[in-house]
């Protein structure tokens, strides 16, 4: 078993990711209990890059079934991160969504599935948060959508296509 600890209140990126799988694994192997599991958690998502690592590994990893469980010991932690949590979640099922579109298009249907799998898990964590957190969210982002890209620096937007896949898996979180 490896370290529990944090050694830094400001993980890097790649730190909360191996932190994440770690602890993930230890939890999958029941040598730690959800309640620890969520309290660790917790800790690491009180920062950027701790959230961002947390939920690169958690929402495409296949292996870690963690978020496919919720535990509630965690969808209680989880909701305490209030905005930020649910602003992380949603931009995940955007971007895969518009990943499904890209992947389909190119005929690459195994890397479709697998961003359909992690639009699945952020469809299921968004329906279980803040209702209207979620919902102003929501509004934030489909008024924004057009000014939203496939690019870090935003110069690609989205195609028609792929915004209107976008907002109809945005609709799976009502149902």
């Amino acid at each position: 078993m490896k370290k529990k600890t944090i050694n830094t209140k400001e993980p890097t990126f790649i730190q909360a990711i191996n932190i994440s799988r770690d602890w993930c694994i230890e939890w999958e192997n029941d040598l730690l209990s959800e309640e620890v599991l969520a309290d660790r958690i917790y800790e690491l998502i009180k920062t950027k890059n701790g959230m961002r690592g947390f939920f690169a590994y958690a929402l495409s990893n296949n292996e870690c079934t963690l978020l496919d469980k919720l535990p509630n010991s965690l969808i209680y932690k989880l909701i305490e991160r209030g905005e930020n949590l649910v602003e992380i979640v949603l931009k995940n099922l955007i971007m895969s969504s518009a990943q499904i579109v890209n992947h389909r298009k190119n005929g690459n249907l195994e890397y479709a599935e697998i961003s359909n799998h992690i639009c699945n898990r952020c469809v299921d964590l968004l329906k279980i948060l803040d209702t209207k957190l979620v919902t102003t969210k929501v509004n934030e982002m489909i008024s924004g959508l057009d000014n939203m890209g496939n690019s870090f620096d935003r110069t690609i937007k989205y195609s028609q296509d792929q915004k209107e896949f976008i907002r109809d898996k945005i609709q799976e979180i009502a149902h």
